[in-house]
């Protein structure tokens, strides 16, 4: 059975090209616009990995992220923030809220998924 990504990203292109990666490499992916959106997205169904940016409308990566820790079904699940952010006060604030990894953006989409197969268990 096919492992489920959620990409959150506000732009299309990305989501797009992160999507295409996936799919080639065999993930079934859904797709959120903000933070916010993939709040509602999350209905309790199984979710291996969730990739998302930091800087979005409506809900920030940082925010979601600690919103997602307090829901039991998907505590666990690992989160790569994809992000143009460098900084390490960033990094640092990501992984106090539960990040696993930091990937830059603009990614190789082998970088991102060699990222991925070290988070997803098989």
């Amino acid at each position: 059975m096919a492992k489920t990504i959620m990409i959150i990203d506000d732009s299309a292109t990305l989501r797009q090209v992160v999507s295409v990666t996936l799919k080639k490499a065999g993930y079934d992916v859904i797709e959120a616009t903000d933070g916010k959106d993939a709040l509602y997205k999350l209905t309790g169904q199984k979710v291996n990995l969730i990739i998302c940016d930091v800087n979005m409308p409506n809900m920030d990566g940082i925010t979601f992220l600690k919103e997602l820790k307090n829901k039991p079904n998907y505590k666990f699940t690992p989160v790569i923030m994809l992000t143009t952010e460098s900084q390490e006060a960033k990094k640092q604030e990501g992984r106090a809220a539960g990040a696993k990894a930091w990937v830059v953006k603009p990614f190789k989409p082998e970088q991102m998924l060699s990222a991925i197969e070290k988070l997803i268990l098989p």
